[in-house]
Protein backbone atom coordinates (compact mmCIF):
# COMPACT_ATOMS: atom_id res chain seq x y z
CA UNK A 1 0.00 0.00 0.00
CA UNK A 2 2.84 2.09 0.50
CA UNK A 3 4.37 1.76 -2.82
CA UNK A 4 1.30 2.34 -4.32
CA UNK A 5 0.64 5.72 -2.66
CA UNK A 6 4.27 6.82 -3.08
CA UNK A 7 3.63 5.90 -7.26
CA UNK A 8 0.51 7.74 -7.47
CA UNK A 9 2.28 10.67 -5.11
CA UNK A 10 5.21 10.77 -7.37
CA UNK A 11 3.31 10.58 -10.75
CA UNK A 12 1.23 13.78 -8.87
CA UNK A 13 4.90 15.43 -9.40
CA UNK A 14 5.94 14.85 -5.66
CA UNK A 15 8.75 12.61 -5.18
CA UNK A 16 9.79 11.89 -1.69
CA UNK A 17 13.38 10.31 -2.27
CA UNK A 18 14.40 13.11 -3.68
CA UNK A 19 13.70 14.73 -0.76
CA UNK A 20 15.66 12.45 1.20
CA UNK A 21 18.40 11.84 -1.05
CA UNK A 22 18.73 16.09 -0.56
CA UNK A 23 18.97 15.50 2.76
CA UNK A 24 21.63 12.99 3.11
CA UNK A 25 24.18 15.64 0.94
CA UNK A 26 23.19 18.04 2.76
CA UNK A 27 23.91 16.80 6.39
CA UNK A 28 27.56 17.29 5.98
CA UNK A 29 27.43 20.90 5.23
CA UNK A 30 24.39 21.57 8.27
CA UNK A 31 27.09 19.67 10.84
CA UNK A 32 29.94 22.03 9.80
CA UNK A 33 27.80 25.10 10.99
CA UNK A 34 27.83 23.84 14.06
CA UNK A 35 28.67 26.20 17.04
CA UNK A 36 28.00 26.16 21.13
CA UNK A 37 24.25 25.63 21.54
CA UNK A 38 23.64 23.77 19.25
CA UNK A 39 25.07 20.29 17.26
CA UNK A 40 23.34 21.55 13.85
CA UNK A 41 22.18 18.09 13.15
CA UNK A 42 19.14 17.86 10.94
CA UNK A 43 16.36 15.30 10.56
CA UNK A 44 13.72 16.14 14.01
CA UNK A 45 11.00 17.50 13.50
CA UNK A 46 12.34 20.75 15.10
CA UNK A 47 16.19 22.94 15.59
CA UNK A 48 17.20 22.60 18.94
CA UNK A 49 19.66 25.75 20.52
CA UNK A 50 20.67 26.15 24.10
CA UNK A 51 21.04 29.60 25.02
CA UNK A 52 23.11 29.02 28.21
CA UNK A 53 25.39 26.83 26.40
CA UNK A 54 26.06 29.80 23.81
CA UNK A 55 26.93 31.80 27.07
CA UNK A 56 23.59 33.70 27.48
CA UNK A 57 21.73 34.53 30.41
CA UNK A 58 19.57 37.72 30.58
CA UNK A 59 19.56 38.51 26.62
CA UNK A 60 16.98 39.78 23.99
CA UNK A 61 16.19 37.74 21.41
CA UNK A 62 16.19 39.08 17.63
CA UNK A 63 14.65 37.66 14.96
CA UNK A 64 14.83 38.39 10.81
CA UNK A 65 13.07 36.73 7.95
CA UNK A 66 13.80 37.87 4.15
CA UNK A 67 14.28 36.03 0.74
CA UNK A 68 16.47 37.45 -2.18
CA UNK A 69 13.98 38.52 -4.53
CA UNK A 70 14.09 38.55 -8.26
CA UNK A 71 17.82 37.79 -8.28
CA UNK A 72 17.00 33.73 -7.68
CA UNK A 73 16.08 34.25 -11.11
CA UNK A 74 19.44 34.71 -12.41
CA UNK A 75 20.64 31.81 -10.90
CA UNK A 76 18.09 29.70 -11.51
CA UNK A 77 18.53 31.15 -15.38
CA UNK A 78 22.53 30.82 -16.09
CA UNK A 79 22.57 27.39 -13.76
CA UNK A 80 24.89 28.85 -10.71
CA UNK A 81 22.82 28.04 -7.41
CA UNK A 82 26.28 28.38 -4.96
CA UNK A 83 26.20 31.61 -3.82
CA UNK A 84 22.42 32.36 -3.62
CA UNK A 85 22.36 31.02 -0.37
CA UNK A 86 24.53 33.01 1.00
CA UNK A 87 22.58 35.90 -0.18
CA UNK A 88 19.61 34.60 1.61
CA UNK A 89 21.45 34.31 4.63
CA UNK A 90 23.25 37.78 4.76
CA UNK A 91 19.79 39.41 3.93
CA UNK A 92 19.02 38.38 7.44
CA UNK A 93 21.80 38.40 9.36
CA UNK A 94 22.90 41.48 8.70
CA UNK A 95 19.54 42.73 9.51
CA UNK A 96 19.86 41.24 12.96
CA UNK A 97 23.50 43.20 13.45
CA UNK A 98 21.28 46.39 13.19
CA UNK A 99 20.32 45.77 16.53
CA UNK A 100 23.47 44.84 18.09
CA UNK A 101 22.61 40.91 18.27
CA UNK A 102 24.60 38.46 17.34
CA UNK A 103 23.45 35.67 14.67
CA UNK A 104 22.79 32.30 16.82
CA UNK A 105 20.77 29.72 14.01
CA UNK A 106 19.02 30.03 11.12
CA UNK A 107 16.61 28.01 9.01
CA UNK A 108 15.81 27.91 5.20
CA UNK A 109 12.82 27.20 3.25
CA UNK A 110 13.37 25.93 -0.04
CA UNK A 111 10.11 25.64 -2.12
CA UNK A 112 10.17 24.18 -6.27
CA UNK A 113 8.25 22.74 -8.89
CA UNK A 114 10.32 19.66 -8.98
CA UNK A 115 12.90 18.49 -6.63
CA UNK A 116 16.22 18.22 -8.16
CA UNK A 117 18.89 17.55 -5.45
CA UNK A 118 21.71 18.31 -7.12
CA UNK A 119 20.61 22.09 -7.29
CA UNK A 120 19.19 21.96 -3.53
CA UNK A 121 22.18 21.21 -2.54
CA UNK A 122 23.86 23.39 -3.93
CA UNK A 123 22.18 26.09 -2.82
CA UNK A 124 22.39 24.76 0.73
CA UNK A 125 25.75 24.74 0.41
CA UNK A 126 25.73 28.42 -0.32
CA UNK A 127 23.58 29.01 3.08
CA UNK A 128 25.92 26.58 5.06
CA UNK A 129 29.46 28.88 4.13
CA UNK A 130 27.45 32.29 5.00
CA UNK A 131 26.68 30.64 8.43
CA UNK A 132 29.62 29.53 8.75
CA UNK A 133 31.17 32.74 8.23
CA UNK A 134 28.90 35.06 10.46
CA UNK A 135 29.49 31.30 13.46
CA UNK A 136 25.21 30.92 13.13
CA UNK A 137 24.00 27.53 13.20
CA UNK A 138 21.82 25.95 10.36
CA UNK A 139 19.62 24.16 12.65
CA UNK A 140 16.66 23.28 10.10
CA UNK A 141 14.54 24.28 7.19
CA UNK A 142 11.93 22.64 4.94
CA UNK A 143 12.02 21.59 1.14
CA UNK A 144 8.42 22.07 -0.28
CA UNK A 145 7.99 20.36 -3.84
CA UNK A 146 4.73 22.18 -4.91
CA UNK A 147 3.66 21.19 -8.99
CA UNK A 148 1.74 23.71 -10.54
CA UNK A 149 2.44 26.18 -8.14
CA UNK A 150 6.16 26.68 -9.25
CA UNK A 151 7.47 25.27 -12.99
CA UNK A 152 9.87 22.78 -13.58
CA UNK A 153 13.35 24.31 -12.81
CA UNK A 154 12.03 26.85 -10.55
CA UNK A 155 12.51 27.20 -7.13
CA UNK A 156 11.72 30.45 -4.45
CA UNK A 157 14.02 30.51 -1.35
CA UNK A 158 13.26 32.24 2.17
CA UNK A 159 15.67 32.61 5.24
CA UNK A 160 14.41 33.02 9.13
CA UNK A 161 17.18 34.13 11.36
CA UNK A 162 17.41 34.61 15.29
CA UNK A 163 20.06 36.28 17.32
CA UNK A 164 20.76 37.51 20.76
CA UNK A 165 22.26 40.55 22.46
CA UNK A 166 22.48 41.65 26.02
CA UNK A 167 19.80 44.27 27.07
CA UNK A 168 22.53 46.80 27.84
CA UNK A 169 24.13 46.30 23.87
CA UNK A 170 20.78 46.76 22.10
CA UNK A 171 20.89 49.10 19.00
CA UNK A 172 19.98 51.78 18.50
CA UNK A 173 21.27 53.70 21.58
CA UNK A 174 19.11 56.33 23.10
CA UNK A 175 21.86 59.00 22.77
CA UNK A 176 22.33 59.54 19.48
CA UNK A 177 22.79 63.16 19.21
CA UNK A 178 23.22 65.91 16.37
CA UNK A 179 27.05 65.50 15.80
CA UNK A 180 27.17 62.32 15.72
CA UNK A 181 29.42 60.78 12.67
CA UNK A 182 27.94 58.79 10.02
CA UNK A 183 30.01 56.43 7.83
CA UNK A 184 29.60 53.92 5.11
CA UNK A 185 30.77 50.44 4.83
CA UNK A 186 31.23 49.44 1.33
CA UNK A 187 28.80 47.30 -0.58
CA UNK A 188 30.12 44.26 -3.20
CA UNK A 189 28.05 44.77 -5.67
CA UNK A 190 23.80 44.94 -6.23
CA UNK A 191 23.52 42.68 -3.21
CA UNK A 192 19.88 41.38 -2.98
CA UNK A 193 17.31 44.37 -3.94
CA UNK A 194 15.98 45.92 -7.15
CA UNK A 195 16.36 42.95 -9.16
CA UNK A 196 13.13 43.70 -10.97
CA UNK A 197 14.79 46.80 -12.38
CA UNK A 198 17.97 45.11 -12.91
CA UNK A 199 16.56 42.18 -15.66
CA UNK A 200 14.93 44.72 -16.97
CA UNK A 201 17.39 46.74 -18.03
CA UNK A 202 19.27 43.69 -18.94
CA UNK A 203 16.63 42.39 -21.26
CA UNK A 204 16.10 46.33 -22.49
CA UNK A 205 19.92 46.36 -23.49
CA UNK A 206 19.35 43.17 -25.40
CA UNK A 207 22.06 40.70 -23.42
CA UNK A 208 22.29 37.40 -22.47
CA UNK A 209 23.81 36.16 -18.47
CA UNK A 210 26.89 35.01 -20.73
CA UNK A 211 27.73 37.79 -22.41
CA UNK A 212 30.55 40.00 -21.19
CA UNK A 213 29.58 42.35 -18.25
CA UNK A 214 29.58 45.55 -19.64
CA UNK A 215 31.00 47.01 -16.16
CA UNK A 216 33.17 43.89 -15.55
CA UNK A 217 35.09 42.86 -18.53
CA UNK A 218 36.77 40.02 -16.97
CA UNK A 219 33.14 37.89 -15.58
CA UNK A 220 29.58 37.53 -17.39
CA UNK A 221 26.96 39.37 -16.83
CA UNK A 222 25.49 36.56 -14.83
CA UNK A 223 28.44 36.15 -12.68
CA UNK A 224 28.69 39.97 -12.65
CA UNK A 225 25.54 40.25 -10.79
CA UNK A 226 25.24 37.24 -8.97
CA UNK A 227 27.89 38.37 -6.52
CA UNK A 228 26.81 37.94 -2.88
CA UNK A 229 25.75 40.38 -0.91
CA UNK A 230 28.45 40.93 2.10
CA UNK A 231 28.01 40.09 5.33
CA UNK A 232 28.91 42.56 7.81
CA UNK A 233 28.40 40.87 10.76
CA UNK A 234 31.95 40.15 12.19
CA UNK A 235 32.81 43.62 11.42
CA UNK A 236 29.99 45.13 12.74
CA UNK A 237 29.93 43.14 16.25
CA UNK A 238 33.45 44.06 16.47
CA UNK A 239 33.45 47.38 16.03
CA UNK A 240 30.27 47.73 18.82
CA UNK A 241 31.53 45.55 20.98
CA UNK A 242 35.52 46.90 21.31
CA UNK A 243 34.82 50.92 20.79
CA UNK A 244 31.83 51.79 22.17
CA UNK A 245 31.48 54.21 19.97
CA UNK A 246 28.45 52.69 17.94
CA UNK A 247 25.46 53.97 18.64
CA UNK A 248 23.33 52.66 15.56
CA UNK A 249 23.69 50.61 12.33
CA UNK A 250 20.93 50.67 9.27
CA UNK A 251 21.00 47.57 6.43
CA UNK A 252 21.07 49.57 3.25
CA UNK A 253 18.54 47.60 1.25
CA UNK A 254 15.23 48.44 -0.60
CA UNK A 255 14.43 51.65 0.04
CA UNK A 256 18.35 52.90 -0.34
CA UNK A 257 19.51 55.44 2.20
CA UNK A 258 15.58 57.38 1.84
CA UNK A 259 14.21 54.96 3.49
CA UNK A 260 16.54 52.91 5.77
CA UNK A 261 18.48 55.25 7.64
CA UNK A 262 15.55 57.21 9.19
CA UNK A 263 14.61 53.81 11.17
CA UNK A 264 17.30 54.17 13.39
CA UNK A 265 16.92 57.81 14.50
CA UNK A 266 15.07 59.29 17.11
CA UNK A 267 12.67 62.41 16.71
CA UNK A 268 14.42 65.83 16.13
CA UNK A 269 17.55 64.78 14.26
CA UNK A 270 18.34 63.79 10.35
CA UNK A 271 21.30 62.82 8.45
CA UNK A 272 23.47 65.07 6.46
CA UNK A 273 24.97 62.69 3.89
CA UNK A 274 27.09 63.45 1.14
CA UNK A 275 27.07 61.86 -1.83
CA UNK A 276 30.13 62.77 -3.46
CA UNK A 277 31.88 60.54 -1.13
CA UNK A 278 29.82 57.44 -1.92
CA UNK A 279 32.01 55.15 -3.42
CA UNK A 280 29.43 54.05 -6.64
CA UNK A 281 31.09 50.85 -8.07
CA UNK A 282 30.65 50.44 -12.14
CA UNK A 283 27.79 48.23 -11.88
CA UNK A 284 25.76 51.39 -10.37
CA UNK A 285 27.22 53.32 -13.27
CA UNK A 286 25.75 51.14 -16.48
CA UNK A 287 22.55 49.99 -14.63
CA UNK A 288 22.07 54.41 -14.30
CA UNK A 289 23.42 54.39 -18.17
CA UNK A 290 21.41 51.89 -19.46
CA UNK A 291 18.69 52.12 -17.42
CA UNK A 292 18.42 56.11 -18.12
CA UNK A 293 16.94 55.61 -14.41
CA UNK A 294 17.88 59.23 -12.55
CA UNK A 295 19.45 59.92 -9.36
CA UNK A 296 16.72 59.94 -6.84
CA UNK A 297 15.54 56.59 -8.06
CA UNK A 298 18.75 55.01 -7.66
CA UNK A 299 19.07 56.21 -4.40
CA UNK A 300 15.68 54.59 -3.70
CA UNK A 301 15.83 51.45 -4.99
CA UNK A 302 19.61 50.31 -5.04
CA UNK A 303 22.31 50.79 -2.01
CA UNK A 304 24.44 52.64 -4.56
CA UNK A 305 27.75 51.32 -3.00
CA UNK A 306 27.09 51.63 0.19
CA UNK A 307 25.74 48.22 2.48
CA UNK A 308 25.87 49.53 5.70
CA UNK A 309 25.58 52.52 7.51
CA UNK A 310 26.75 53.12 11.19
CA UNK A 311 26.70 55.81 13.17
CA UNK A 312 29.53 56.67 16.01
CA UNK A 313 30.13 58.98 18.56
CA UNK A 314 32.14 61.81 17.11
CA UNK A 315 35.11 61.22 20.19
CA UNK A 316 35.53 57.47 19.48
CA UNK A 317 34.56 57.75 15.53
CA UNK A 318 38.35 56.78 14.58
CA UNK A 319 38.56 53.96 17.00
CA UNK A 320 35.78 52.27 15.41
CA UNK A 321 36.86 52.90 11.84
CA UNK A 322 39.87 51.53 12.92
CA UNK A 323 38.30 48.61 13.88
CA UNK A 324 35.57 48.16 11.10
CA UNK A 325 39.18 48.18 8.38
CA UNK A 326 40.67 45.65 10.48
CA UNK A 327 38.03 43.77 10.17
CA UNK A 328 38.29 43.55 6.22
CA UNK A 329 35.71 46.92 5.44
CA UNK A 330 36.13 49.63 3.30
CA UNK A 331 34.64 52.50 5.06
CA UNK A 332 33.68 56.05 4.08
CA UNK A 333 32.88 59.11 5.97
CA UNK A 334 29.95 60.04 4.89
CA UNK A 335 28.33 63.36 6.81
CA UNK A 336 26.68 63.83 10.12
CA UNK A 337 23.36 63.45 12.54
CA UNK A 338 22.07 67.09 12.18
CA UNK A 339 18.77 68.55 14.09
CA UNK A 340 16.07 67.94 11.94
CA UNK A 341 13.34 70.61 11.05
CA UNK A 342 10.86 67.56 9.62
CA UNK A 343 11.21 66.19 6.43
CA UNK A 344 13.23 65.09 4.97
CA UNK A 345 15.05 62.81 7.18
CA UNK A 346 18.18 62.37 5.21
CA UNK A 347 19.71 65.65 3.70
CA UNK A 348 21.85 64.86 0.34
CA UNK A 349 24.57 67.20 -0.67
CA UNK A 350 26.94 66.75 -3.86
CA UNK A 351 25.52 64.34 -6.40
CA UNK A 352 26.62 60.44 -6.67
CA UNK A 353 28.83 60.13 -9.30
CA UNK A 354 27.49 58.05 -12.17
CA UNK A 355 29.16 59.27 -14.88
CA UNK A 356 31.36 56.14 -16.42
Amino acid sequence: MTFVTQARYAAAGVDIDAGNRLVELIKPLVRATARAGADAEIGGFGGLFDLKAAGYSDPVLVAATDGVGTKVKIAIETGRHDTIGIDLVAMSVNDLVVQGAEPLFFLDYFACGKLDPAVGAAVVSGIAAACREVRCALIGGETAEMPGVYQPGDYDLAGFAVGAVARADLLPRSDIAAGDVVVGLAASGVHSNGFSLVRRVVADAQLAWTAQAPFAPSQTLGEALLTPTRLYVRSCLAAARETKAVKALAHITGGGFVDNIPRVLPDGLSIALDLDRVPVPPVFKWLARAGNIAEAEMLRTFNCGIGMVAILAAADANAAIDCFTVNGETVVRLGEVIKAAGEPRVAFRGRLDLAG
